[in-house]
């Protein structure tokens, strides 16, 4: 029989002296009862290294995914602009920084609870570019100026086995983006129910965009699709496959929805900084909150962008940051907490299902994380500091 959940760990005395939960996460319910994707509340009373890991994982997930939203956004505007002034002498880092300025005055959105607006207007954009992607994939598929398909697989079967475990953590990174519906979802009771539905409307949605734009480019152009299906579309060497203001409206919606996800998983790094250098006892706009607020999120911004312009791999973030950080946060923790905290019997099937679950997954993760490393330190030889192209 399982144990009863444990007291809340973090009461109410703490969310009152804790000046990031109270400012950035601010809500009507308890940011700390989800427990940095619900793992730290599982773990009750403990703290230690347990704490400080799960921190450490969440921190760098939301740093990975804003670097990479930088960069993608930077990608899209250069993208447009090499088909509208093919001889332009602007390059891709100077887009970063131009992207970097909105993300460092959006950044300034004070709270999550602030983003509720925009976090809907990103599931319609989100929508709204997958429908027209896979549109023009499918006309430039059958145009009679379609470029010739390959399907084939690398021939090394050691390439491929890497290939393959760098996929498995790329896709952890698309999946694991359910961490902060369960975050939201959780904050106002009933948590439950609400989780459930958050998660089945997330699931859904990335399903419905991601497999659905995937299996359209790659059937359109096969195994020389780019991460960014957008340059296939507009390459810079032969006229459009697809009309240009549809092409063009896809761009502006993806460069919004970019925005969005930069603002959205900025907010644990912003809690995180807070919680040391606020004050809730007062105002969240007095001048001693302002001004720390104004500087931190501005270096924040400005050190994401620069990664983003000093290393442009955006596949290679993918993969490095699904290995290290969403694998073992949604696949190994959690199992890893319950067992710990619930203490199933070892005959149990809970256990072992448990057991195996973080055997398999950590596996998966070291494997993952050596093969997104080692294509990273590959990459890395191809291309010059602040290069001007996107490494896939």
């Amino acid at each position: 029989m399982p144990q009863p959940p444990q007291a809340d760990p973090f009461p109410e005395s703490r969310l009152k002296s804790d000046a990031g939960a109270a400012f950035v996460l601010e809500s009507k319910g308890k940011w700390w009862h989800a427990g940095f994707h619900l793992t730290t509340a599982m773990s009750g009373r403990r703290s230690g290294w347990m704490f400080y890991f799960v921190i450490f994982i969440q921190a760098a997930i939301n740093t990975g995914v804003g670097i990479g939203a930088i960069l993608l956004a930077g990608e899209c505007l250069q993208i447009v602009y090499s088909n509208l002034a093919p001889n332009g002498s602007l390059k891709l880092y100077e887009f970063i920084v131009m992207v970097t300025v909105v993300m460092t005055l959006l950044s300034q959105f004070p709270t999550f609870h602030s983003l509720r607006h925009i976090n809907l207007v990103s599931l319609l954009l989100s929508l709204g570019y997958t429908f027209l992607v896979v549109g023009v994939c499918i006309h430039a598929g059958l145009s009679k100026n379609a470029p010739p398909r390959d399907y084939s697989l690398e021939a090394s079967s050691s390439a491929r086995v890497f290939s393959a475990f760098t996929s498995i953590s790329i896709l952890a990174a698309i999946f694991g983006n359910g961490i902060l519906p369960e975050i939201q979802a959780t904050l106002t009771p009933p948590a439950t129910g609400k989780m459930v539905k958050g998660l089945a409307m997330c699931y859904t949605v990335i399903f419905v965009t991601f497999y659905s734009a995937a299996i359209s480019g790659y059937w359109a152009f096969g195994n020389k699709a780019y991460s960014n299906i957008l340059k296939n579309l507009m390459p810079d060497d032969r006229t459009s496959l697809a009309p240009t203001i549809v092409v063009g409206l896809a761009v502006v919606f993806v460069l919004l929805q970019l925005f969005a996800i930069g603002l959205v998983y900025s907010q644990v790094a912003y809690e995180i900084m807070e919680t040391q250098s606020a004050d809730v006892n007062q105002g969240m706009f007095s001048k001693r909150n302002l001004i720390p607020r104004l500087i931190l999120r501005t270096l924040y911004m400005i050190f994401c962008g620069f990664v983003a312009a000093m290393l442009p791999f955006f596949g290679d973030i993918s993969g490095v940051v699904g290995a290290i950080g969403f694998i073992p946060l949604d696949f190994v923790l959690p199992m890893l907490l319950y067992n710990m905290t619930y203490k199933p019997p070892k005959s149990s099937c809970t256990y072992w299902i448990n057991i195996f679950i973080i055997i398999a997954f950590t596996g998966a993760g070291i494997i993952g994380s050596f093969s997104s490393i080692r294509k990273l330190v590959l990459d890395a030889n191809n291309f010059k500091l602040f290069s001007s192209n996107v490494v896939d």
